[in-house]
């Protein structure tokens, strides 16, 4: 077994082959929001109810992961911007892959916006990390948004598939984005991708509509999610990342996984 399979064991279930994910790189973004006060806290939350693996930044492996509680895998993100740059859709590099290896990361991620001013740059981005992690055995995951001038709908289909497929097309191991509302439409971004693909969670709202797009999600092929704030914001993170992993790693119904919640 190669490296890279070795490591992509840490974040994905090795039974269902799904994984859950729970991002936690907005302190960069937007900064200390709730849930992300402490950072120990919110991971040993996640990990308690079953989450396969966090992402985030240098200080989620300074400040945060494997304190206590349960292990869980770590994906560091490799680029950033902040809410109030000039163009928060444009991502830097601010991390490399030879450092993430040398922290520990069974995993690392980048953020890509198909259709923003910096698309280009960002893309030679994405293809030299992909290369860079293929030499060092590295699973990859890309994060990718239809966001632009272009983009009326960043959850249309057919934008969707695009960024899904540029990120297998130039190395990803395993891809982020939007769900496309229902799970004929996401079907076509799965099929049309032949590397795994997880569903975002989007901004926070509330537990049954959560879990309908998990589940949705599912049914149209997805290979987990990746969810943030629905997960540590919430009032029971464990709980809700409980709630999702019987969707995800169960095949159980929102209904039932709506029982966990209460």
């Amino acid at each position: 077994m190669r490296g890279k399979e070795i490591r992509l064991e840490r974040i994905i279930n090795r039974n269902t082959k799904k994984t859950i994910i729970v991002p936690m790189d907005h302190g960069v973004t937007q900064g200390p929001i709730e849930g992300l006060i402490d950072l120990g806290s919110a991971v040993d939350a996640v990990a308690l109810g079953g989450a396969n693996a966090v992402l985030g930044h240098i200080g989620l492996a300074l400040y945060g992961h494997r304190r206590h509680g349960p292990d869980v895998g770590l994906i560091l993100h490799l680029s950033a911007s902040t809410a109030i740059g000039p163009d928060p859709n444009e991502k830097v590099l601010v991390n490399t892959v030879t450092h993430a290896l040398r922290m520990g990361a069974d995993a690392v991620s980048m953020h890509v916006n198909i259709g923003a001013d910096s698309e280009a740059r960002m893309l030679g981005d994405l293809g030299r990390i992909a290369v860079e992690c293929q030499d060092w055995g590295m699973p990859l995951l890309a994060m990718m948004y239809p966001r632009g001038r272009k983009i009326a709908d960043e959850h249309a289909v057919e934008h969707v598939r695009l960024a899904a497929r540029v990120a297998a097309e130039l190395g990803a191991d395993l891809v982020k984005t939007v769900y496309t509302g229902d799970p004929d439409s996401f079907r076509e971004v799965t099929r049309g991708c032949p590397v795994p693909v997880v569903v975002a969670g989007g901004s926070k709202t509330d537990d049954r509509a959560t879990l309908g797009l998990i589940e949705g999600a599912m049914e149209g092929g997805a290979a987990g999610l990746s969810i943030g704030r629905n997960a540590f914001q919430h009032a029971a993170p464990d709980r809700f990342v409980r709630a999702a992993a019987m969707i995800v790693h169960e095949g159980r119904t929102v209904d039932e996984a709506m029982e966990v919640l209460r």
